[in-house]
């Protein structure tokens, strides 16, 4: 066999290939079938486009066979094959490539080399982290009909050497026949590497990596025949084709039916349940690529876990590139399951971890818009359908109804994170989540109200939407801090999920309307209170006023006359500058700030009989336990812990006796 050194240090790349760049040794498999599918991609169209390659009999197929005692696995596809020079120039890729240079730039800038290693071919290569030895047998079709046999143990060298039928892979691998074209890889594994020359495990990769490769993939293996007794008596050889051979994402929508995109939802998301909904598109144009999305009936059990999986698999021509991933698709939308398969996205060396580049972000833009736009269209139906009487509606309708609702259940919560995360696209987001309210049409457990529906209904004086922030809707509904714009007419809407404290005001303003917080000082400068009759008033409160300051000393910012309240005689808002009680609560819960990071402001009603018996000459120690009491319920009421409980019942024990 003629050796050829490599021209540079091989065995210290291959090292760098083995130990750095691929995370998984079982993909060398993955990369060994996709360099097949791809010698065949290349063949089917000589076929079709140049005359000298029309005769040829093409049957495209990849056959795997093993052979467990000697530890070979073998990969052989019918494609375009290779001749000497093509074996010095595919499989010696690397060793013309600069490598030198190449690990050295890897060396001193580590993994932020990745938008430069996919320049180099070196996907082969991958197959010696399992590998003591590889063995290539190849014909290239329309070529001179010679075979040649590439052999390395992936260290310093590499040998060729033309072969004959003198040589026993020759007729092993049907070369003895004219037609036979293509190459047989031979993996003569290593000691770690042995359960790879096995059946099952075999099959296992082929599905999991290679099921949608657009050619039969066969794996030959041989089975042991029993008699009645259960005892062996000889063995059969068999062929069986472990991949189905076709990307049902491929496929026109008009060929498939709501039970195939269901069957296909249960394969690649494990779920036992129907999806909620998919979302089948197929792009053209300066880049082509196809999405299949899913969103499932039941959010994911890690959709709030911070090490959560990505459910979006990435194909580049129907080979399994990654479902490990997150930048496919933002954060909010990490719920999502499904499948993108693009057509020209390009690969670094690896297939593991994605170029940043135009085409992957344009894909991930359009995804975006299409599965908002979809959403949009759930909410809606669900909307109309609702207003109807549940008596009238059809089974159609019903089913919307469904629909919505559990949409709004599961992945409302994720969604009002875009309006916070994602800027392009948050006034499309606006228009999906759904919110509480006190209006009739958001209370109960199926009503629901958007910010859309909140302005039709605004009271024509009205300048701002109003909310209000916490941990318990029913606690919310019942606020002190509700009573005056309830009496005004103004609709206030209910957000109790802990993330609306940090989405809500970072969103600020829906169309020209602003979002304001009724737990906030200053969010009642619209409920039509007569400014000098409120100088008056606060003029004769000042006397109370000092006197629930001294009592309550250093616990609260300040204590002023509310204009809100009617029938309470007090609650607790939060200055505008000062993070809420909820944001409060989630940054001691992650180790940040003291007992207490804010001081309350106390809204006093001075019209409330309690807060009379502060007038005139008023022992000290009542105003103390008037002013705790008032103090303490009103922050029970907003959700926040009082500080001390026993004095709190002391307190309102000596107010009953």
């Amino acid at each position: 066999m003629a050796k050829h050194e490599f021209q540079t240090e091989v065995n210290q790349l291959l090292k760098l290939i083995i130990h750095s760049l691929y995370s998984n040794k079982e993909i060398f498999l993955r990369e060994i079938v996709s360099n097949a599918s791809d010698a065949l991609d290349k063949l089917k169209y000589l076929t079709v486009s140049d005359d000298k390659y029309k005769s040829l009999t093409f049957s495209p197929k990849i056959d795997i066979t093993f052979n467990e005692d000697k530890n070979i696995l073998t990969i052989q596809d019918c494609g375009i094959g290779m001749d000497e020079d093509d074996l010095n120039n595919n499989l010696g890729t690397i060793a013309r490539s600069g490598t030198k240079a190449f690990i050295e730039h890897l060396s001193e800038s580590g993994s932020s080399s990745n938008d430069l290693i996919g320049q180099f071919g070196v996907g082969f290569y991958s197959a010696f982290m399992a590998a003591k030895h590889i063995d290539v047998y190849t014909r290239k079709a329309g070529g001179d009909g010679k075979v040649w046999h590439w052999s390395s143990d992936g260290t310093n060298s590499y040998e060729i050497e033309e072969i004959d039928f003198k040589n026993e892979a020759y007729c092993t691998y049907d070369f003895d026949k004219a037609e036979t074209v293509g190459s047989a890889i031979e993996i003569h594994l290593n000691e770690d590497s042995k359960d790879y020359a096995s059946r099952w495990k075999v099959e296992e990769l082929i599905k999991k990596y290679s099921n949608h490769i657009a050619f039969p993939i066969y794996l030959h293996y041989t089975q042991t025949k029993y008699d009645k007794d259960g005892k062996p008596e000889g063995s059969e050889n068999k062929v069986e084709q472990v991949n189905s051979a076709n990307a049902l994402w491929k496929k026109s929508k008009s060929e498939l039916k709501k039970e195939d995109y269901n069957e296909f939802y249960k394969s690649i998301s494990h779920d036992y349940d129907n999806p909620l909904m998919h979302v089948h598109t197929h792009a053209e144009g300066t880049q082509e690529y196809t999405t299949l999305f899913y969103v499932p009936k039941n959010a994911p059990f890690d959709m709030y876990q911070a090490d959560y999986k990505s459910g979006v698999k990435l194909y580049v021509k129907r080979v399994f590139i990654t479902d490990d991933d997150r930048e496919l698709l933002p954060s909010y939308l990490r719920f999502v399951r499904g499948i993108i398969d693009s057509e020209d996205l390009p690969l670094n060396v690896s297939r593991e971890i994605l170029q940043q580049n135009r085409i992957l972000e344009n894909i991930k833009t359009q995804s975006v818009k299409k599965l908002l736009a979809e959403f949009k269209k759930i909410v809606d139906a669900g909307k109309e359908a609702c207003a109807k009487a549940e008596a009238d509606r059809s089974d159609e309708e019903k089913a919307k109804v469904e629909q919505f609702l559990a949409f709004v259940k599961n992945y409302n919560r994720p969604l009002k994170e875009g309006l916070y995360s994602d800027f392009s696209n948050r006034n499309e987001i606006a228009e999906i989540v759904r919110f509480k309210s006190t209006a009739e049409e958001g209370t109960g457990d199926d009503k629901w109200t958007s910010f859309a529906d909140y302005v039709g209904r605004m009271k024509a004086d009205q300048k701002s939407i109003y909310y209000i922030t916490g941990t318990d809707e029913k606690n919310l509904r019942a606020s002190p801090l509700l009573e005056a714009y309830k009496k005004k007419g103004f609709e206030v809407l209910i957000m109790a999920d802990d993330i609306d404290d940090i989405v809500i005001p970072a969103y600020g303003k829906y169309q020209d309307y602003e979002l304001k917080d009724v737990n906030r000082s200053g969010s009642d400068e619209e409920l039509g209170i007569d400014k000098e009759e409120a100088k008056k008033k606060e003029e004769e409160f000042k006397p109370v006023q000092d006197k629930i300051k001294k009592a309550l000393e250093n616990r609260v910012k300040d204590v002023v006359l509310s204009k809100r309240l009617s029938d309470s005689p007090a609650c607790v808002v939060i200055d505008e500058n000062d993070p809420s009680i909820q944001m409060e609560r989630m940054m001691r819960a992650m180790g940040q700030g003291g007992e207490s990071m804010v001081k309350p402001i106390l809204e006093v009603n001075a019209d409330h009989p309690i807060v009379k018996k502060l007038e005139g000459d008023a022992s000290e120690e009542l105003v103390k336990n008037i002013s705790e009491v008032l103090l303490d319920q009103s922050l029970l009421v907003s959700g926040k812990e009082i500080k001390d409980p026993v004095e709190f019942v002391k307190a309102m024990n000596a107010l009953i006796g």
